[in-house]
């Protein structure tokens, strides 16, 4: 298990984005789980945004499945 395995801000912005991406993120069931998810962890949607906005090339190569290097 690695650092960003453990990342609690990479988990949920990994989870924000996936949605994003698919143009779901207004769906009642990815509102449910993401805020819930936040709540879980003790983050707030403005520090995923932020996470998001600095890591988002790495993000989506993530959620690509691309290897990271």
């Amino acid at each position: 298990m690695t650092a960003r395995d453990r990342d609690p801000l990479y988990g949920a912005a990994i989870l924000k984005l996936s949605f994003l991406l698919r143009g779901k993120a207004d769906e009642p069931g990815f509102r449910v789980v993401y805020f819930g998810t936040l709540k879980e962890l003790g983050l707030t949607n403005s520090q995923v945004d932020a996470y998001i906005a600095e890591h988002r090339d790495r993000l989506e190569a993530a959620i690509r499945g691309e290897p990271e290097g």
